[in-house]
């Protein structure tokens, strides 16, 4: 597909995911034939404050291109000036929120409170487009506010008409919770009275999901959020997949013990030990969820004191796993905890939710 000049193909997208699409994982996504990644969300209202913690999650290498910078705001006029000032870092896309569904974001009638009216959307996505030098412009949306008040067409002329060159779709309301399947109709239906390109996003966790999801509702692209935790390995099988017509099919350990100590390599050199070694302990436990001994592996993780103790207890993990057959039954349990929250291993009182579409 055509983003202005930029053509990724029947490539993927990786979406923004808060904590989670930082320049570490975002290498290892692109290094496994993801299209265009994005970095984390940042706030409008930061960017044009130079605000420090706003800028370093939108700053990336020339070599991480093509890239999408996602922003969060409900201002015209801030909006424009943010816009303005994140073309001068030359992204491939800049892309409006109106989908985070966190309480705390909708509280301030921004993410996907914006859902509700349409009008202001077509305001904020003109001036956007004003300012942006000729980034093309992005938005996400959700279906509506809940299954009564589904308005995403009314948001999708919204965006069209004013100027956007892209539209992603979460297929789920603002109300419905992570364990409730989108309903990709409701793709096909805004595909079939769009012109834009439409990619569809919710409910993707496999190749073939990606690929049934496209060919039931002719959508122009995919973004993966949920589905690459742990799994980057999906974007170079779904490419097989349309390539060849065959899954290569699930990793084989060897290659998930080099990707993850890859990752925990990348996160050093951009974060320091200190604060990698936590975001390392989440990401190895989101690489072997679905491999043999992961209740193993989480019952010793999070006592690990430093990177090099967290990668012999991976290599361990990882040869232990060849001689361990994998328990269906339990992998069923932990794939429905993923579903419902990524932090599957914690207790529901003990999560912060952030904004992982």
């Amino acid at each position: 597909m055509k983003i202005g000049n930029l053509d990724i193909g029947n490539k993927l997208f990786l979406a923004p995911m808060a904590e989670v699409t930082d320049s570490s994982f975002r290498k290892i996504c692109k290094s496994y034939g993801a299209g265009i990644t994005f970095t984390q969300m940042v706030s409008a209202e930061g960017v044009i404050k130079n605000n420090f913690e706003t800028l370093r999650h939108f700053s990336f290498n020339r070599s991480e291109k093509p890239i999408g910078v996602q922003v969060l705001g409900n201002d015209p006029e801030i909006l424009f000036e943010a816009s303005k000032e994140i073309s001068k870092h030359n992204p491939d896309l800049i892309d409006l929120n109106c989908g985070c569904p966190v309480e705390k974001v909708c509280s301030k009638n921004m993410g996907s409170a914006l859902l509700d009216d349409p009008k202001m959307i077509g305001k904020l996505v003109r001036k956007m487009v004003d300012g942006s030098n000729g980034v093309p412009i992005s938005v996400k949306i959700r279906l509506g506010r809940d299954r009564s008040r589904i308005n995403v067409f009314d948001n999708a002329r919204a965006i069209q008409d004013n100027g956007a060159s892209l539209i992603f779709i979460h297929a789920r309301t603002r109300a419905d919770k992570y364990d409730t399947l989108a309903d990709w109709s409701w793709l096909k239906k805004v595909k079939e009275t769009i012109t834009l390109p439409i990619v569809g996003n919710g409910s993707l966790f496999s190749p073939h999901d990606v690929k049934d999801m496209l060919d039931f509702t002719g959508c122009d692209s995919a973004m993966i959020a949920r589905g690459a935790l742990g799994n980057p390995f999906l974007f170079s099988r779904f490419n097989e997949l349309l390539e060849t017509g065959t899954d290569p099919g699930e990793p084989h350990s060897s290659i998930v013990l080099q990707t993850v100590l890859q990752h925990i390599n990348n996160l050093e050199q951009e974060f320091g030990e200190i604060v990698a070694l936590n975001k390392a302990k989440k990401h190895s436990l989101w690489y072997f969820k679905y491999h043999s001994g992961v209740k193993y592996l989480l019952d010793r993780v999070f006592s690990i004191k430093n990177l090099n103790d967290l990668r012999q207890l991976i290599e361990e993990h990882a040869d232990q796993i060849l001689h361990t057959p994998v328990n269906v039954d339990e992998n069923k349990i932990i794939h429905k905890k993923f579903q419902r929250k990524v932090l599957y291993w914690l207790a529901e009182e003990n999560i912060t939710v952030s904004c992982k579409d």
